[in-house]
């Protein structure tokens, strides 16, 4: 790369804001990382190579475990309801015909009604200190779910629930991207929906233990609530205290390896953080045909998650398995979904421009899984059991979809606005999925089955066209400068006005 530091005026007033000037250009590194990013270019590249395995290790000892943990708990959050309802929470109160469907329901409207304002807010501020002030407002809401005592209380509880959860996801999407190269994404972030898994696993374990408790004031469902809600306000001021805000702040890298680590993330051409909300951006998102292909992604993804995630306990019961049996054969699925959504993210980092592949091979096991509790006999019990566990297969679609959303969608003003519509869309689906599931239907759900069914082909067709388009634009790029594109994306521009800009396939 290129000397610049000659040419390089640093303000004082601006880089305490973190916005210098670049060159003779004099156009505006406003990113957060813009001094560092300058930095860079005082040291060799070998140098900065050569530092940079040691620096991507220091990051996993923090980062790593941190956004596990946390994914682990807020999935453990959502499965609190599920959990729930294999005990006497629906008798309790009231939840019988549709109730349940609307209580597993509302948790989406306020995630919908919450999710473009939250990517806007998020932008500006501080991204570790948000997340962990979510997490413990989320965790305060759960615990109040003891105290419900109607189906009315219950919905204003899990709306609330929705408007705290609208922001997480998001948020472990621009961590990653801060802290990781576009190819080392992939897998650490399945890795991170992999815990997932883990709390289905530790979800059943803990709703089993807790359903032989005896001797408790509280009803089995409480105590499931109490103890999740408990767990995630330790979690929460555990956070603040660990998780930076960005590689700039980060304590436990010294000065040069903040530098080696601006490095790392350069060549993602999206800059670190910008926290200048920008119009002409945003207005750009809703006319990019790329961002509606995910968006349309992130629908279909959404019913098949609000059907599955808050029915699952519902279909085995419908297979002949008790309240306690049905939670406790949840925990296979937790094994499967641990083990394979990693796999499906290292081949997607590992092998060039696959990510869109992997995606839709990952739809492939769960749709014939609901192919096979269509046709399968109910005689063979097990059977449909094995076809159910297939289904948390699908992790791995989600997060794909992800990676393809913070790796091409560039300008952090038209990403925030991007998330948005595709969190919306997400939620909406969960609205959706939650309804599909008809009492009447059971234990085989036709309707939810072809339902399910035909996002899963959705998701394949939306991804194959996103892929041709993110192809043909790249080969219609080449032979702009690589250094240009990663000096770009320091200065906050989109992917259509940066025109050095690759698209990660």
């Amino acid at each position: 790369m290129e000397n610049k530091k000659d040419s390089i005026e640093k303000p004082e007033a601006e880089i305490a804001e973190g916005v210098v000037e670049y060159g003779a250009d004099q156009q505006k590194l406003r990113d957060i990382a813009g001094e560092l990013y300058l930095e860079v270019q005082q040291y060799p590249r070998e140098e900065l190579e050569a530092e940079g395995k040691k620096v991507l290790r220091k990051i996993d000892k923090v980062i790593l475990p941190v956004i596990c943990i946390t994914c682990m708990l807020h999935y453990l959050d959502k499965l609190s309801l599920n959990y729930a309802s294999a005990y006497t929470l629906k008798e309790d109160l009231g939840l019988e015909g549709q109730r349940y469907s609307w209580t597993a329901a509302v948790f989406n409207f306020g995630y919908l009604f919450w999710s473009i304002p939250a990517n806007i807010i998020m932008q500006k501020l501080p991204v570790a200190k948000f997340t962990g002030g979510l997490l413990l407002g989320w965790a305060v809401v759960l615990v109040c779910h003891v105290a419900a005592t109607n189906y009315a209380g219950l919905l204003v509880l899990r709306f609330f629930m929705g408007m705290f959860e609208a922001s997480i996801s998001p948020l472990i999407m621009t961590i990653t991207s801060m802290f990781y190269a576009r190819d080392e994404q992939p897998f650490r972030m399945c890795l991170f929906l992999a815990f997932n898994g883990v709390a289905t696993m530790l979800g059943a374990l803990l709703s089993y233990g807790l359903g032989n408790a005896t001797g408790s004031l509280l009803k089995t469902w409480q105590l499931i609530f109490l103890v999740i809600g408990a767990l995630n306000v330790v979690w929460g001021i555990l956070f603040l205290i660990l998780t930076p805000d960005s590689p700039s702040t980060a304590k436990f890298l010294t000065h040069k390896e903040k530098v080696v680590a601006i490095n790392r993330i350069a060549t993602n051409m999206i800059g670190v953080k910008n926290a200048h909300f920008q119009t002409k951006q945003s207005l750009e998102a809703p006319t990019d045909v790329k961002v509606w292909c995910l968006t349309l992604i992130g629908l279909a993804c959404g019913i098949i998650n609000g059907g599955v995630s808050n029915f699952s306990s519902a279909l085995l019961k419908g297979f002949g398995l008790s309240g306690l049996n049905a939670t406790l054969m949840q925990l296979p699925s937790g094994a499967i979904e641990f083990v394979v959504v990693p796999l499906c993210g290292l081949a997607a980092g590992r092998f060039r421009d696959t990510r869109a592949l992997w995606l839709v091979i990952s739809c492939l096991p769960p749709l014939g899984g609901l192919i096979g509790i269509q046709l399968t006999s109910l005689q063979h019990r097990w059977a449909l059991v094995g076809c159910s566990w297939l289904q948390y297969i699908f992790g791995a679609a989600i997060i794909l979809a992800w990676n393809l959303l913070t790796t091409n969608v560039a300008g952090h003003s038209k990403r925030a606005l991007a998330t948005g519509l595709w969190f919306v869309f997400y939620a909406a689906g969960n609205v959706v999925g939650a309804q599909v599931f008809l009492d009447r239907e059971a234990p085989r759900y036709h309707s939810a089955i072809i339902t399910l069914s035909v996002c899963y082909a959705g998701i394949i067709v939306a991804t194959s066209v996103l892929r041709q388009l993110m192809w043909w634009e790249n080969r219609r790029r080449e032979g702009s400068s690589g250094d240009e594109a990663t000096r770009d994306g320091f200065m906050d521009l989109t992917d259509r006005e940066n025109r050095g800009f690759r698209y990660a396939l």
